[in-house]
């Protein structure tokens, strides 16, 4: 059983009932995961650029926080799976 990186509605997890070959669900989940992987790796890059600069305004470090935790969550839930 696999764990998708998407949610119910109902935010519930959704999962794939699988024999480990490969399909188009597991196809789809394996690109999105990559994805979300690609948007963790550029925020970090984005936030250790905003680091070095010393005239950021709090609300980009605010809104770049909340975008991060989002990644980290992303990345954990792949990294679990």
């Amino acid at each position: 059983m696999r764990l998708l990186p998407w949610s119910t509605p109902d935010d519930r997890p959704c999962f794939l009932i699988t024999d480990g070959e490969g399909g188009p669900v597991s196809d789809l989940a394996d690109s999105i995961e990559q994805m979300q992987l690609g948007i963790g790796e550029e925020l970090l890059r984005y936030a250790r650029a905003m680091h070095a600069d010393p005239k950021v305004p709090d609300r980009e470090f605010r809104f770049l926080s909340r975008r991060l935790a989002e990644a980290l969550g992303d990345a954990l839930r792949v990294a679990r799976n």
